[in-house]
């Protein structure tokens, strides 16, 4: 029982030292990365921010092509800075499509690996 206690504790001080759970893995020498990709289910895509407007409110031209303006939450605000060019995931309201939220930003690393697998074809990055 103390031997899994103490090996629970060390990976809780891991986790608090490297930030959180690691974003890649190193197989063979090589870096994969783990990249969150939209739900196309949950009304999900990619989109790139055009423009700040405010408080809690972002503009950001979808993949479909459309530009609509999105919310940020509560829960990221304080948590996700945004900036103009950002690659973010956005949840569009099914009662009124043409707004929605900002689900999850990417960071520089993650925008080059998407860019060089294809998923982000449809957009100007």
């Amino acid at each position: 029982m103390a031997n899994f206690n103490s090996q629970k504790r060390k990976n809780q001080m891991n986790k608090k030292r490297t930030g959180g759970q690691q974003n890649s893995e190193q197989i063979n020498g090589e870096t994969y990365v783990r990249v969150r990709v939209p739900n196309e289910k949950e009304l999900e895509q990619f989109a790139v921010v055009l423009q700040l407007m405010g408080t809690n409110q972002v503009k950001a031209l979808c993949e479909d092509g459309i530009e609509r303006q999105f919310r940020i939450p509560g829960k990221l605000m304080k948590k996700v800075w945004l900036r103009e060019n950002d690659l973010i995931i956005v949840k569009l309201w099914d009662f009124q499509p043409t707004k929605g939220d900002v689900v999850w930003r990417f960071l520089g690393h993650q925008t080059e690996y998407l860019k060089r697998n294809g998923y982000l074809q449809k957009l100007p990055i």
